[in-house]
């Protein structure tokens, strides 16, 4: 008893004297969840505008035909070619090093990314220190350390979420630039970060707007137009040389992705300008969200270069037609910071909640527990595991060149990560709107030249199995690809929504007539 009174005691003392510390041993911890266990992908474009890309270019083709070069391409479609550039490189080195395996691949990929996270949880907190006090930074870093969705997002392939640390990071700079011997630089430097944040991300720009509005409004001149030139600058030498070396002009992929987002902007999902407003308070948790985003708008004018960019970036995303969940995700971080510093702020002068400590007190606790719960949920969760399970276990056969992906059951099948199988892959796609028979030749043949059959999902299984064996004689089964625990969950909730389903993978052994086994 006296040893766990002693622990506490330590833990308590050593929370008092470097609290930093432990709110970023807690931020490794959690994000090491994720890397280990939230295989897989969330969205599409995380994975295939992403990784799939990377490797084609690594491996010598170009699966999207984004690059002038490639057969078949028809010019810009709008892809910042900066962050899938990264992973381009990435995968060079890791098959020079001889780290051929997909999983041991994304393993480090999903490491890189925990890593550079920590940057949003080392400035949000010195950013909060700098605008309130100690009590409040603590607070603030255990929230970015420990939010039920920020490792999991952490570890993800979306641009939105690779641009937040650079957003963090270049405010932390900004606001911290007359502690420093050169401010002037430091201005500067804020600005050339920030603009490399939107060579990733080009909504960053209306970020940026904000910071160069605040530092107007602070009548700021000469800070300002420091801050614009690093900007510029930075995406001068960045965007536009990427795309004056690609394309032979500047910003050819810029125009092309504005001018698509005007002309698709009623393509998407859609919603009221509120939509926004009410995903960040159910993902930010009631009561504590309602806290946060009382705070945001609590006395703006004390700290105007952290609520301009992120209002600007809301109210923008709130006016835009198109309005899909990951775009807001972007900004969350700088909300969670602005936000605490306002409502702690409220909360020094607040005589209600000083006569109501204990609920106070307990609301935080029921924040805490049901964020755990969430946090440890999503962090293990292996998203899209039957699809990515699917195609890794053909990743032991080398020249499989075509496969047959039966799911007669839907209108059209989805995409399949070839990445995951180590090599380039056809997929013969058999669905309702696409039957067997399409696939006859000029003979009026269906030829047998798919190395496997995948059969997706249960409905009506065995007379599936039993038409594609009319032609494909020898077929066994290898193994069967089952989704996770969430996934499954997701599919009984909305199944025409999402197809997170059971994947049967059969064996043609004319080509394979023996099973082989894993690395």
């Amino acid at each position: 008893m006296l040893k766990i009174r002693f622990l506490i005691s330590s833990i308590r003392s050593f929370w008092e004297s470097k609290p930093l510390t432990i709110i970023l041993f807690l931020a490794i911890l959690v994000r090491l969840l994720s890397v280990i266990f939230a295989k897989g992908w969330g969205m599409l474009d995380d994975h295939f505008l992403v990784i799939e890309v990377a490797q084609s270019w690594a491996d010598g083709f170009d699966v999207n035909k984004w690059l002038p070069w490639t057969v078949g391409n028809k010019g810009p479609e709008g892809h910042s070619f900066l962050y899938v550039g990264l992973h381009y490189f990435l995968f060079n080195f890791l098959n020079a090093i001889g780290l051929n395996n997909p999983q041991g691949k994304m393993y480090v990929v999903r490491l890189l990314h925990a890593t550079w996270s920590l940057l949003v949880v080392y400035y949000g907190y010195k950013i909060t220190l700098t605008f309130s006090n100690l009590s409040t930074a603590k607070i603030t870093g255990l929230l970015l350390a420990s939010f039920w969705f920020m490792p999991w997002t952490s570890v993800r392939n979306l641009v939105e979420i690779a641009a937040i640390p650079l957003l963090v990071w270049g405010t932390w700079v900004l606001v911290s630039a007359n502690e420093k011997k050169h401010p002037l630089l430091q201005i500067l430097f804020s600005g050339l970060i920030i603009g490399f944040a939107f060579s990733i991300r080009y909504q960053v720009g209306i970020y940026a707007a904000g910071i160069g509005l605040a530092l107007l409004i602070q009548r700021e001149f000469k800070n300002t137009i420091l801050f614009g030139l690093g900007v510029i600058a930075s995406i001068l030498l960045i965007q536009g040389g990427i795309d004056l070396f690609i394309w032979g002009r500047p910003f050819a992929e810029m125009g092309e992705y504005i001018q698509y987002n005007i002309d698709n902007k009623y393509n998407f999902i859609q919603g009221g300008w509120y939509n926004y407003f009410l995903l960040i308070l159910g993902m930010l948790l009631p009561p504590i969200s309602l806290f946060l985003f009382f705070g945001a708008f609590y006395n703006p004018q004390k700290r105007w270069v952290l609520f301009l960019p992120v209002i600007f970036f809301i109210a923008f995303h709130a006016y835009f037609p198109n309005k899909q969940e990951r775009f807001i995700l972007t900004i969350l971080p700088s909300f969670i910071i602005c936000g605490s510093i306002g409502w702690h702020a409220f909360l020094e002068n607040s005589m209600w909640w000083k006569k109501h400590a204990l609920l106070y007190r307990n609301l935080w606790i029921w924040f805490w527990v049901l964020n755990t719960v969430l946090l440890f949920t999503l962090s293990t969760m292996y998203s899209k595991k039957s699809r990515v399970e699917a195609m890794y276990s053909l990743y032991k056969y080398k020249n499989i060149t075509e496969i047959m992906v039966e799911n007669t059951n839907a209108e059209k099948v989805d995409i399949l990560p070839q990445f995951y199988a180590g090599q380039k892959i056809v997929s013969v796609d058999i669905s309702q709107n696409k039957p067997l028979d399409s696939f006859k030749n000029k003979m009026g043949v269906i030829e047998e030249n798919s190395r496997f059959v995948l059969f997706v999902g249960d409905n009506n299984l065995d007379q599936r199995i039993k038409n594609i064996s009319k032609i494909y004689k020898n077929l066994v089964i290898e193994t069967t690809a089952k989704p996770g625990y969430l996934d499954q969950l997701m599919y009984k909730l909305n199944p025409s929504k999402n197809t997170n389903q059971t994947i049967y993978i059969y064996r043609n052994r004319k080509f394979y007539p023996d099973k082989m086994s894993g690395e």
